[in-house]
């Protein structure tokens, strides 16, 4: 059956049609709820206006819920948990993924927030990957695990540097969300580094371990923030080199010697690789950002 919707409408003029009310844009009819601003009663972290239009936010450090009052759309950041850094001339972590959208809608509900948990580093083995993020159906994937020689690094969200010995590849990142991490070198000396969101991890040289990727800023919250950088790889004490350096968004140093540097919380940053017979350093948490107008 036809719908028939009034002649010569105004902008903003309603038409309710059963349960579903349309509202007038000045060019179409659209379903009102895809069109408002969704609104949480949560306490928001903060408010700010920014191109004529006035915004507040909620950040999650820890997983929660998000209770929505008036369905429509947000604004939402994603960004999974970073991986481990992987030990013995270990690969450094990739970056949690990182995704920022605009105009997501989500229901009048109670939605589960989740935040990835960092991957572990280990010692002698790979790091293990991070943990996705999740808020109601949207889902942003951990990171990979750096590599541990001679093996390669693993897949995720960024990928994990791979371990020295055998130029060992690193692993892929998911398009949109993150790059794929470094190559580790043809010795056993240094591990490549992590993948950041916004940048490949960099491959392994001589005996130097590669830097992380660099992370992605995102001004969500009225400020421009760099989250998701890739760790750096290690390097081999018994070898004349470096460890390279963590990625710009909390990526975690690489070492020589010692144990990896952990990613940062809450940025979704890798674990640096560790030197000889040592443990990668521990992926960074990730983090829910969710934004509406108001």
């Amino acid at each position: 059956m036809a719908i028939n919707f009034p002649d010569a409408p105004s902008v903003d003029d309603t038409h309710k049609v059963g349960d579903i009310t349309w509202i007038w844009d000045g060019t179409a009819w659209l379903v009102e709820q895809v069109r408002r601003a969704a609104n949480f009663t949560d306490t928001e972290t903060g408010t700010y206006s920014s191109g004529g239009k006035n915004y507040k936010y909620l950040t999650f450090t820890a997983s929660g819920t998000l209770t929505v009052d008036t369905a429509g759309l947000a604004d939402i950041l994603l960004i999974g948990g970073g991986a481990g850094g992987g030990g013995v001339d270990g690969g450094g972590g990739g970056a949690g993924g990182h995704w920022e959208q605009t105009g997501v809608y989500f229901s009048a509900a109670t939605h589960t927030v989740v935040v990835g948990a960092g991957g572990a580093g280990y010692n002698q083995q790979e790091g293990y990957n991070g943990f996705p993020s999740i808020i109601g159906p949207y889902i942003s994937p951990g990171g990979g695990g750096g590599g541990s020689s001679p093996r390669a690094g693993l897949h995720g969200g960024s990928g994990g540097g791979g371990a020295g010995g055998l130029s060992a590849y690193g692993g892929s990142g998911v398009s949109g969300l993150g790059n794929g991490g470094g190559r580790g070198t043809t010795s056993y000396a240094g591990g490549g580094g992590g993948g950041g969101a916004g940048a490949v991890g960099n491959n392994a040289s001589g005996n130097n371990g590669g830097n992380g990727g660099a992370g992605t800023s995102s001004s969500i919250t009225g400020s421009a923030v760099t989250r998701a950088g890739g760790g750096g790889g290690g390097a081999d004490s018994r070898q004349a080199g470096s460890a390279g350096s963590g990625g710009a968004g909390g990526g975690g140093n690489g070492a020589i010697g010692s144990n990896g540097s952990a990613g940062t919380a809450n940025t979704g940053g890798g674990g640096g690789g560790a030197g000889y017979a040592q443990t990668g350093g521990a992926g960074g948490s990730g983090i829910v950002i969710v934004r509406v107008e108001v």
